[in-house]
C-alpha cells in the first residue's frame, strides 16, 4: 500500500487480488460479506453475529478456521480521533490517505513511529513532494537494530529531507485552523495530516471470549498444524502466534509469508492432510529511499533474553567485486551464542544486495547451523553480484573467532 500511495495516479483497488464474487461463482465457496461474527460457542460448534442490516445470524461448523488478522494500534492521546489522523492498515485505510493527500492539498506530515510502516510512508509522502517529519516516544532510532548500521539508516532518512524527532513523548494533537498541531514537551509540531504508525495487535477478542487460549501480545496460540486450544478451531495469520526457530518459544511476528503459508497449511489440515509448520525466524526486509534494510533471526538483546550469551561482529564490505563499476558499501551483522557457537541471527544494511542476500542466514537458522558451519558456506560468486569473499561469509570468518 505505500508504494500505491507514492503513485497519485494508481488507485488503490489495483491492489485486490481477488473479489468475493470470484469465490462463489468460480470455487462455489459460500462468501458472506457484510456479516459480522460476535461470537463463537465452542461447545454448541456455531458462530454467530449480525449483518450490516442488523439481522442476526448463526452458521454451525466441523472445523473453524479465525483469520481476523491484526489492527493498527492507537495511543490513548487526546486528539488522535481529528480529521486527518489516520493508519495505514487496510484498503479502506489506503483510499482515505490518498483522497485526503489529494482533497486538502498535504503539503506536511508528521508520522508518529519509525517501523516498518512509518519508512515506507516517509518514502511515500516525499515521492509525493510532502514534507515528512517522524517522532516516537523512545531515543533510540531502531531499537532492533546494531547502532552501526542503524547509523546508516538515519543519514539515510535525514539526507531526504526527513526530520526526526527521537525521545520525544507525545501529548496531545490540537486542530487548528490551518490543520493539526501536535504538542510534546518543548516542542510543537504544524502539519496537514498525522499518520499513525506505532505498531499492530492480533484481532484475538474474538477468539478469547470463547475460551482460547492466548498466546505472546494476546495473539491466539495454536500448535504446529495451526490448531488452538480447541482442537476443532484453527487461527492463521496476523491473529496467531508461532514459535520461533532459533528460541524455540512462542512469539507473534506478523509479517506476509507466515500469514500466507498459515492458510495453507490450516487448509490442507482440514481437507486431508497432516502439515506441520516448522515456525519463524523473523525475516524481514524493508526499503527505505536508496536503502535496503533486512534482518533475520535474533537482535544481541533478544539473544540475551532468550538465555543465549551472544557475540556479534558488524563489518563493511562491497556490495560488487573489486574495482567493478557501480560497486557501493554493504554493512553486515552477525550474531552468534558463545556457549553453544550456533549462528543466532543476522542484519543487513546496503544499497543494493541486502534483501536477496538475508535468504542464506535465514536457510542457516532453519538448519541450527554453528557460525563455523556457515563461513564454510560454498556462496555464489561473481564481480557484478559481489565480492569473491562474500560480505556474509566475511563477518562468519569473524564472528567465528568470537563464538
Amino acid at each position: 500500500m505505500p508504494y500505491n500511495v507514492a503513485d497519485a495516479a494508481r488507485d488503490m483497488d489495483d491492489l485486490i487480488v481477488r473479489k468475493a464474487h470470484v469465490f462463489k461463482e468460480k470455487q462455489g465457496i459460500d462468501v458472506r460479506i457484510e456479516h459480522k461474527v460476535e461470537t463463537i460457542d465452542p461447545a454448541g460448534k456455531t458462530a454467530g453475529g449480525r449483518t450490516s442490516a442488523g439481522d442476526p445470524f448463526q452458521i454451525p461448523y466441523d472445523k473453524l478456521l479465525i483469520a481476523t488478522g491484526a489492527r493498527a494500534v492507537f495511543p490513548e492521546l487526546p486528539g488522535l480521533d481529528s480529521p486527518g489522523v489516520m493508519a495505514l492498515k487496510d484498503l479502506e485505510d489506503g483510499r482515505r490517505i490518498k483522497a485526503f493527500i489529494r482533497n486538502q492539498n498535504v503539503k506536511k506530515a508528521v508520522i508518529l513511529g519509525m517501523g516498518y510502516i512509518a519508512f515506507e510512508m516517509c518514502e511515500a509522502f516525499r515521492a509525493r513532494g510532502i514534507a515528512v517529519e517522524m517522532i516516537k516516544p523512545r531515543p533510540v532510532f531502531i531499537p532492533w537494530m546494531n547502532e552501526q548500521l542503524s547509523s546508516i539508516v538515519k543519514e539515510e532518512v535525514e539526507a531526504n529531507q526527513v526530520k526526526l524527532h527521537l525521545g520525544r513523548p507525545i501529548e496531545r494533537v490540537e486542530r487548528t485552523g490551518k490543520g493539526l498541531r501536535l504538542h510534546c514537551p518543548e516542542l510543537q509540531i504544524d502539519a496537514d495530516m498525522v499518520l499513525v504508525a506505532v505498531g499492530v495487535r492480533p484481532n484475538s477478542e474474538l477468539a478469547e471470549n470463547a475460551g482460547l487460549a492466548l498466546g505472546p501480545s494476546r495473539s491466539i496460540a495454536v500448535d504446529t498444524m495451526l490448531r488452538t486450544s480447541d482442537p476443532d478451531i484453527y487461527a492463521a495469520g496476523d491473529c496467531a502466534d508461532a514459535f520461533h526457530l532459533v528460541t524455540g518459544q512462542r512469539t507473534w511476528i506478523p509479517l506476509a509469508l507466515r500469514a500466507n503459508r498459515a492458510g495453507w497449511a490450516v487448509a490442507d489440515n482440514v481437507i486431508e492432510g497432516k502439515v506441520e509448520l516448522q515456525g519463524v525466524a523473523g525475516t524481514a526486509v524493508f526499503k527505505v529511499f536508496d536503502l535496503e534494510v533486512a534482518r533475520t533471526g535474533l537482535s544481541v538483546e533478544e539473544a540475551r533474553k532468550a538465555g543465549f550469551e551472544p557475540a556479534e561482529v558488524a563489518i563493511q564490505s562491497q556490495s560488487k567485486g573489486h574495482k567493478y563499476p557501480g560497486t557501493s558499501v554493504i554493512s553486515v551483522q552477525l550474531v552468534g551464542d558463545k556457549k553453544s557457537g550456533r549462528l543466532l541471527g543476522a542484519q543487513m544494511v546496503g544499497k543494493e544486495g541486502a534483501a536477496h542476500r538475508i535468504n542464506a542466514p535465514a536457510v542457516a537458522l532453519h538448519a541450527k547451523m554453528s557460525v563455523a558451519e556457515f563461513s564454510q558456506s560454498d556462496l555464489a560468486y561473481a564481480p557484478p553480484f559481489g565480492p569473491s569473499w562474500d560480505p556474509l561469509l566475511t563477518a562468519a570468518n569473524q564472528l567465528v573467532k568470537a563464538v
